[in-house]
């Protein structure tokens, strides 16, 4: 007997449901009738948006990481030896070719 695949549900749809259930004006009932899923999804979906409702505006103007800064120099400065190294490599192999 073949198994039944599980609906997915695109993240537009899940928002857009949220965001629906977040208004308050319908029961999570009534939500899951008219969007024709069922009201665990519904609340879980709810609880998903309201939770991580700080990350979508986190995306902005962030402050800059002088630890980050300072790792992400070091290493463009390891690239740069390293390409220096292997063009020079490449040249003095090229001689006995």
């Amino acid at each position: 007997m073949a198994r039944k695949k599980r609906k997915a549900y695109s993240d537009a749809f899940k928002a857009t449901v949220a965001l629906a259930a977040v208004k308050g004006d319908r029961t999570m009932a009534e939500l899951a009738s008219h969007f024709d899923v069922h009201a665990t999804l519904v609340q879980g979906w709810k609880k998903h948006l309201v939770s991580n409702a700080e990350t979508v505006f986190a995306g902005g103007a962030k402050l800059a990481d002088p630890a980050a800064e300072a790792k992400q120099a070091e290493l463009y400065e390891q690239l740069g030896r390293l390409q220096m190294e292997l063009a020079w490599l490449k040249k003095k192999v090229a001689r006995y070719d």
